[in-house]
């Protein structure tokens, strides 16, 4: 295996993670924005406050979009084992 071909499946698999990780992390951060302004403009200073509502879009963020990263993940697994033979020979 050369290692411009491990570059290439590294590469794929780390913008992969990327792209999966984005779909779960970023409606949080936009909630989490929202409410760190919301708390500003009203001076409520209360932690739960802004750890629930990010919690609640996390979940259905994952609840939404499992299938898809699942999918995604399925593919790139046979994909890569669909390669082994030409990688090894």
């Amino acid at each position: 295996m050369s290692p411009e071909v491990f570059v290439g499946i590294l590469r794929e698999a780390l913008w992969i993670i990327i792209l999966l990780v984005s779909v779960i992390v970023v409606p949080g951060l936009i909630v989490g924005l929202i409410v760190a302004v919301f708390q500003a403009a009203t001076s409520i200073n209360e932690q739960t406050l802004s750890f629930l509502p990010r919690l609640i879009i996390t979940i259905l963020a994952l609840i939404i979009a499992g299938h898809w990263i699942v999918g995604i993940i399925m593919d790139f697994t046979i994909d890569l084992i669909q390669r082994i033979p030409s990688l090894v020979g």
